[in-house]
């Protein structure tokens, strides 16, 4: 059999780095003999996620462009011909039959060359509003893989392909681990159970928040398990010293804090959103406004839209938080109907319907 041979890019946060890790793992098992490297920006968090999962990874000089003038946008210019140039090199040396972009400014360049030499590429779009780089890539993309309907308004229809994004397969059965979690994590099982998610990094404003907040989830009578993020835990972990809160800079079970979880409170980046659809916990998403294209409100809004979840803006938090939270801790009905709704969003499926399209494009190749 023929060894296959691909190559994954994209990174700059963990939302489009498990994506091209989960993917990489699927298109190991539909094609055991395949080799594969990633490419991510130098300096990123991919260069360190990605060799973990056991995975080969080149980096490239390059960034995002920033909002006000810095003189990372004069260098600019100079990263990305260095990053095409490099592109090149990678490609003519590794020889891919497919190359798969998930996204973020490293893929640019990546795509842009693969595109040019006439290597099938494959986009896989988290977000319900796409970003700048999917957007210019999509017009001589092969396949566009999206997470979200009506995409069409950004992307040639004829290649979209809706299918979910790649979410990990252990959150598929997670009420049955509720009794591990909470002995895991050694909680109060009569007590209900806060998680709040803020995303690898932290969110700087949900933590001020939960800060602020503690003694009227306290009051409630509910524990509070609260990932604050790397670049937040010196700051937060002395709260680890109150009965009923856990702070954590990172959480590596995922799948047994879901199970334990009676209300999340959540950033709205696309894979968090993905796995609460897949969870079916009451949630209330706090978007962060400032990510590009505010891309974060738009995927809360496409679930608030289904009935699926709550959704308070950072300006609305002193004004209505403590309002909104406390009407859901009383209504049990409002609860199950956030539940039902957002699991009913789930695409459980997702990594295989990509890796279907990954097959086509072979095939077709």
């Amino acid at each position: 059999m023929k060894t296959m041979r691909f190559i994954i890019s994209g990174g700059g946060t963990g939302g489009h780095i498990y994506p091209a890790i989960a993917i990489a793992n699927a298109l190991k098992l539909r094609f055991p003999n395949s080799e594969f490297l990633f490419v991510g920006a130098k300096d990123k968090m991919e260069m360190q996620k990605v060799p973990q999962a056991g995975y080969a990874i080149q980096g490239l000089w390059i960034a995002g462009l920033q909002r006000k003038l810095t003189v990372d946008n004069l260098l600019f210019p100079f990263k990305l011909i260095s990053s095409l140039w490099k592109s090149s090199c990678i490609l003519r040396q590794f020889k891919p039959d497919v190359v798969i972009g998930t996204g973020g400014f490293a893929s640019g360049p990546l795509l842009q060359m693969a595109n040019s030499k006439g290597i099938p590429t494959l986009i896989q779009e988290q977000n319900s509003y796409p970003g700048i780089t999917n957007k210019l890539l999509s017009k001589r993309a092969s396949s566009i893989c999206v997470a979200y309907a009506n995409l069409d308004r950004f992307f040639p229809a004829s290649k979209l392909v809706l299918t979910g994004n790649p979410v990990r397969q252990d959150l598929l059965n997670v009420e049955s681990k509720r009794m591990e979690s909470i002995a895991h994590f050694k909680l109060d099982a009569s007590k209900k159970t806060l998680l709040v998610l803020g995303g690898s990094l932290g969110a700087r404003r949900v933590n001020q928040l939960i800060e602020k907040e503690l003694p009227f989830f306290l009051s409630q009578g509910i524990q509070v398990f609260w990932q604050c993020g790397k670049l937040y835990w010196e700051h937060y972990q002395k709260y680890n010293d109150q009965n009923g809160v856990q702070v954590e800079a990172f959480i590596d079970r995922m799948d047994l804090i879901y199970a334990a979880a009676d209300f999340v409170i959540s950033r709205a980046g696309a894979s968090s959103v993905s796995e609460l659809c897949l969870v079916g916990k009451p949630t209330l998403f706090i978007p962060s406004p400032n990510v590009a294209e505010d891309h974060q409100t738009k995927n809360a809004q496409a679930i608030v839209a289904q009935k699926g979840a709550l959704l308070l803006k950072e300006s609305e938090l002193d004004s209505q938080f403590e309002t909104v939270f406390a009407n859901l801790l009383a209504n049990e009905t409002l609860q199950n109907e956030l539940a039902i709704n957002i699991k009913k969003l789930a695409m459980p499926n997702a990594t295989e319907a990509i890796v279907n399209e990954i097959s086509k494009l072979i095939q077709h190749n």
